[in-house]
């Protein structure tokens, strides 16, 4: 069955059924202009694989992006990426829109940990009923622009960075195994980098029934620039390298290209997914002087 089609059928309850939890409460606060945002988003398969399991979904219109990568069996973590962002675009930018500016930053984080609920137990129904999709699941990156203010939730080892006047800053905690060693102290950053527990989670979105979306407001300046991104860039590129890469280009289509470049140039271990969204104010340059899922 092709993948929309089974995307399709998850999301009308055909596979799986629909989420038991109620829908978001419509918000009742004062209205406030919205920020002009720029947006690039890219997906790449990357050197080593031959199937493609991220995936992303932007929604300009409600300053909306969502990231995803999916683990599983054959098909099943690009069916469980792709669930995730469709289901979370769909229902979170349908109540933005319908909110418009009026919620209040507490409303927008009710909602969004809401819509990813739904997702987590489609995608655990899903993977219940149908034994080819056992053990799947997926990370996620979801944020949502308001004005001056970015709400981001993440689940799993995907990570948003964002790039400030020169400087970049990883702004989400990974939920991993090796992140845990590293807060422990069993191991320093730098032994991590060629650590053998890579990218093994210990939270993800649909492997139970209930997730821990972790979620934090920050203030957004005029000329920030927002990456979201799977480990297949933050595995093979370091801060250092993003950065430089990011400040050598004006063009938010070229830095994000430049970015997947410089990942598969690095060996392209795995598939690649980025989102870069950019605050009006200036360039991308203007600031130059465990689950037991392993992918």
């Amino acid at each position: 069955m092709p993948l929309q089609l089974r995307l399709a059928m998850v999301l009308r309850g055909t596979i799986g059924g629909r989420s038991s939890r109620p829908p978001v409460p419509a918000p009742a606060s004062p209205s406030a202009p919205s920020m002009s945002l720029e947006y690039f988003h890219a997906v790449d398969t990357g050197r080593a694989r031959s199937n493609n399991e991220d995936s992303v979904a932007v929604d300009e219109a409600n300053a909306l992006v969502v990231l995803a990568d999916g683990m599983g069996g054959y098909n099943a973590g690009e069916v469980a990426s792709g669930m995730a962002t469709t289901f979370i675009r769909n229902e979170l930018g349908r109540w933005l829109a319908d909110a418009e500016q009026r919620a209040s930053d507490l409303e927008v984080r009710r909602a969004m940990d809401i819509c990813v609920d739904n997702a987590n137990r489609a995608i655990f129904n899903a993977a219940n009923a149908n034994p080819q999709y056992a053990g799947m699941g997926t990370t996620l990156v979801v944020a949502v622009f308001r004005e001056g203010r970015l709400r981001l939730g993440h689940v799993g080892d995907s990570r948003a960075y964002r790039w400030r006047s020169g400087q970049l800053a990883q702004i989400t905690r990974d939920h991993s195994l090796l992140q845990e060693q590293i807060d422990a102290g069993l191991i320093t950053p730098e032994q991590a980098a060629f650590s053998a527990n890579k990218n093994l989670v210990t939270r993800a979105v649909g492997v139970e029934d209930t997730v821990l979306l972790e979620t934090h407001l920050h203030a957004v300046l005029p000329g920030d620039v927002y990456l979201l991104c799977s480990d297949g860039l933050s595995d093979m590129l370091d801060d250092a390298m993003m950065s430089r890469l990011l400040q050598m280009h004006d063009s938010l289509s070229d830095a994000g290209r430049a970015l997947i470049d410089a990942a598969n140039d690095a060996g392209g271990k795995d598939n690649i997914a980025l989102i870069l969204v950019r605050v009006a104010g200036g360039p991308v340059g203007s600031a130059r002087p465990w689950w037991k899922f392993g992918r």
